[in-house]
């Protein structure tokens, strides 16, 4: 399966729009953005559990990281309530479900091996620095490596962002909107930006809060099954 896989090509989507796809397990629902791959793929989604759903229990073989957007998100290790950040290695290994409900925004086999560090944020109560030489901006960096750069942003209404030149980049609005070419895109909407593809991206009225990856979009791989 191939769903938005040329990373070669600028998407935007108002995620909010789309269709539900049923998982295999009952009462797990999807909304794929980019895909290569079947069950095992490279992906990015947005994933939904009906209460009292559940996945079956598996082991990360390429890695994975969520935001809970909203409900509260388990597994044995714990509860994660909306606006939680989760980062689980290759080799980790759950068993993911909902008493309440919730749905996530996933990226699953987009890690690197190397990177073992195993943690969990809360986004909503996480404090944010200023970013001194770039007006309206704060920042909480999440990752910092060669191959990624993930970190959650607040932009106010009249900031304005470049993207593009830094390996590539891909953003999700977590609150309020922002502006891309006179197009305003409100919570939940997905932006990939391709390496050399320059955008320029504002707050909406009111600002925005944005989650934001860089630098991984330069080699991408398929699964290895």
């Amino acid at each position: 399966m191939k769903i938005n896989a040329k990373f070669d090509e600028f998407i935007a989507i108002d995620t909010e729009t789309m269709d539900w796809v049923p998982s295999p397990m009952a009462g797990v629902d999807r909304r794929m953005l980019d895909r290569i791959g079947d069950e095992v793929a490279r992906a990015t989604s947005i994933v939904r559990y009906a209460p009292g759903s559940h996945f079956s229990e598996h082991t990360h073989s390429g890695g994975e990281e969520f935001i809970v957007l909203d409900g509260v998100f388990q597994d044995e290790h714990g509860d994660y309530p909306a606006g939680t950040y989760v980062r689980n290695p290759v080799g980790t290994h759950h068993i993911p479900r909902s008493d309440e409900g919730c749905t996530i925004f996933v990226k699953l086999w987009q890690f690197d091996p190397a990177d073992q560090d195993q943690f969990a944020v809360e986004l909503n109560s996480a404090n944010l620095d200023i970013v001194h030489g770039e007006p309206g901006v704060s920042r909480l960096v999440l990752s910092d490596r060669p191959d990624e750069l993930v970190r959650l942003e607040e932009w106010q209404s009249d900031t304005v962002r470049r993207f593009g030149e830094d390996g590539g980049a891909e953003l999700l609005v977590l609150s309020g909107e922002i502006a891309l070419e006179d197009e305003i895109f409100g919570k939940h909407s997905w932006i990939r930006i391709p390496v050399g593809d320059h955008r320029e991206i504002g707050g909406g009225a009111g600002g925005a809060r944005v989650w934001i990856k860089t630098r991984h979009l330069s080699e991408v791989r398929a699964p290895k099954v």
